[in-house]
């Protein structure tokens, strides 16, 4: 589903993408390299939207924004007013903690003109009026499945150790 943007949205819309994958794994890499190629392409396709980059944050957590650097630098672009849209896959792409996502989703909206954030998969733009409720949700979720995912690996860790298998150290 396209971005559905409310009536007084800009006709020419300045867009970029935020990708960001999990780990630093080799097949996490191409993953990552989809996603640009796929946000690249997304953006051109659209007529009047003009593509001003794609920011990735690569192997690194979802749970802060306090380490991602391409976001904060994609952050600082929108208050410059050189962005008017953020494309991203889902919200658990652009912040697995509640808190950051509705501040900074809060943030982006009070911006003049305000930005919006399309969310791929939930076909939800945070400037339709009805999206903060079905944020607030969705981002709960995506926070609460991080936690429980770090918790399923620190189990796992702590059972091979019982048992006797001590985890690899990865170079």
């Amino acid at each position: 589903a396209d971005a559905a943007l409310p009536d007084n949205t800009p006709k020419e819309m300045r867009v970029c993408a935020y990708c960001r994958v999990s780990t630093e794994e080799e097949s996490q890499q191409s993953s990552y390299e989809l996603q640009v190629q796929h946000y690249t392409q997304y953006i051109k396709d659209h007529e009047n939207w003009t593509l001003q980059g794609i920011y990735a944050d690569e192997g690194i957590s979802g749970t802060s924004v306090t380490h991602r650097k391409q976001f904060l630098q994609m952050i600082e672009e929108c208050k410059a007013g050189n962005i008017n849209l953020i494309v991203t896959k889902s919200i658990s792409r652009f912040a697995r903690n509640v808190l950051d996502c509705i501040f900074y989703v809060r943030k982006l909206k009070q911006l003049n003109p305000p930005v919006g954030v399309f969310f791929e998969m939930e076909g939800i733009n945070s400037l339709d009026p009805n999206s903060e409720m079905i944020l607030t949700c969705l981002s709960a979720f995506a926070q609460a499945e991080s936690e429980n995912a770090r918790w399923l690996t620190k189990t796992a860790i702590q059972q091979k150790y019982r048992k006797g298998h001590p985890m690899r150290q990865l170079h």
